[in-house]
């Protein structure tokens, strides 16, 4: 009986923790269309019309205004130069309605790179609802894309310790440049 115990009790753990499946290294990236900000003026994005430009580094942050998200856009900011030599386009984006990522895209982002709202359809195509709220609102889990002109992804890296993704992304897409 004593054995039965912690057994059930990490089961009950596993069990009311949410699932962290991503899209796997291969996949063809979904496209979508959606509205965002940058700089604080409204924007319209599209992954297909981004790829032509070159390589999309996607990263999903789960709420604008909190620390974490905050750091994770603040260093996409500081890299931007990076990544455009790289020939990267960089998008943000979280399940945050359009005025909160017209603010978030002015303070956190430094008006560098779009910030988009990823509605329902795009979260469960991307494979990155956390299942769970933060301040009452829907959130993603932090994970990062990088997508290739042809569309297919080439990178995912998905952990809620912002530390990390620019590093991994910025590889990924100079790696890209090289081939």
């Amino acid at each position: 009986m004593r054995l039965l115990a912690p057994t059930f009790a990490a089961a009950l753990v596993l069990a009311s923790a949410p699932a962290l499946a991503t899209l796997p290294v291969g996949a063809k990236a979904p496209d979508f269309s959606t509205r965002g900000a940058m700089a604080g003026k409204i924007v319209k994005v599209h992954l297909a019309e981004q790829l032509r430009r070159g390589p999309v580094v996607l990263f999903f942050f789960p709420a604008a205004f909190t620390g974490g998200c905050n750091a994770q856009a603040n260093a996409f900011s500081e890299a931007q130069a990076d990544f455009r030599a790289a020939g990267a386009t960089v998008i943000g984006m979280s399940a945050d309605d359009v005025p909160t990522l017209q603010r978030f895209s002015t303070e956190k982002c430094a008006g560098k790179f779009a910030v988009a709202s990823a509605g329902p359809a795009v979260v469960q195509k991307y494979d990155v609802a956390l299942g769970r709220q933060v301040q009452g609102r829907d959130v993603t889990n932090r994970t990062s894309y990088v997508i290739d002109r042809a569309g297919k992804i080439v990178l995912v890296h998905s952990n809620l310790d912002p530390a990390g993704h620019v590093a991994a992304t910025l590889e990924a897409v100079r790696k890209l440049k090289k081939v």
